[in-house]
This record gives structure tokens, C-alpha cells and sequence, in this order.
């Protein structure tokens, strides 16, 4: 399962709620599609775009009282096939052991965070890089990554 958006918070007195969608698949909100939650499954009755999120109507959320105990919480669905036309898709680099343009192990990706100038692969130490600096990768298994010199200074893994 992947993380595809999270409830922000109530909108209006109809059960209706903003939804941030972190899927650039913005069909995973259509009418019928059902997502996963902790709490268990949520079927998609309507949706809308507003202001870079969606206005979401949920089958399990009546109104805005019910909406209000489902602030924050994380929505999920099944992986699809993504084209391969080089597009980085977080999940597919999650896992996967950084190499430098010298050959030279950095660690494995924990996470990719979210970010206005450029996505940034979180490694297990903490550590960052811009996405904007993967060159290649094999799904799960390698990220290849060319850095300017000094960003990884830490004498490999």
C-alpha cells in the first residue's frame, strides 16, 4: 500500500473534508475509489479540487462532527504500474542503497520528503539529497546519484 493523501481537516457542516493528495493521480479521488485507512476502508463518494487540495466526500463520514475525528489521518491505496518514463516514484527508491558518481555505498533511502525546490531522499542516517541529483535507479535495489563534492563526506558505507 502507498501513502496517497491525508484528511486536513473538516470543510463545512456536511461531512465534507480537505484532503492533501500526495499522488500526482489525482483519479485516486474519483467517485467509487476506495482508499485505506488505519481506521479501515473509505469509499470516495465526490471530490472537487480547492486551492491545490480536494473538498472529499467520504461514505463513512456523515457530517462535520464526524469529519472532526478524522483530522489527520493518513489515506493509502494499492500500488498501479507506472509508465517508465523515468519518472522517480517514491516507493520504488525507498529501500534502496545510495551510489555516487564514484561508486561509493551512502547508505539506504529511509524516506522522500516533500519539497518545493526539489524532493529530498532521507537516508537511515539522517542525511539528504536532492533528488535533482539521481541519475539512475533500479527500483528497491540501487539509487545512483552524482553529487557535487563535500554533500556525502562521510567515507562510504
Amino acid at each position: 500500500m502507498l501513502e496517497v493523501g491525508r484528511i486536513d481537516r473538516p470543510h463545512g457542516l456536511t461531512g465534507e473534508v480537505v484532503v492533501t493528495l500526495l499522488s500526482t493521480r489525482p483519479e485516486r479521488l474519483a467517485p467509487g475509489s476506495v482508499l485505506s485507512s488505519d481506521r479501515g476502508p473509505l469509499t470516495v463518494r465526490s471530490s472537487r479540487p480547492h486551492q491545490h487540495r480536494f473538498l472529499v466526500r467520504f461514505d463513512r463520514i456523515p457530517d462535520c462532527d464526524s469529519a472532526e475525528e478524522w483530522r489527520g489521518v493518513d489515506l493509502s491505496a494499492e500500488a498501479v504500474d507506472e509508465p517508465d518514463d523515468g519518472t522517480l516514484w517514491a516507493h520504488r527508491l525507498i529501500g534502496a542503497t545510495v551510489i555516487d558518481q564514484h561508486g561509493t555505498r551512502h547508505g539506504t533511502v529511509r524516506s522522500v520528503i516533500d519539497n518545493p525546490a526539489s524532493d529530498l531522499l532521507e537516508l537511515e542516517d539522517g542525511r539528504l539529497i536532492p533528488a535533482v541529483f539521481v541519475v539512475g535507479n533500479v527500483a528497491g535495489s540501487e539509487v545512483r546519484v552524482e553529487v557535487p563534492d563535500g554533500l556525502l563526506d562521510d567515507g562510504g558505507v
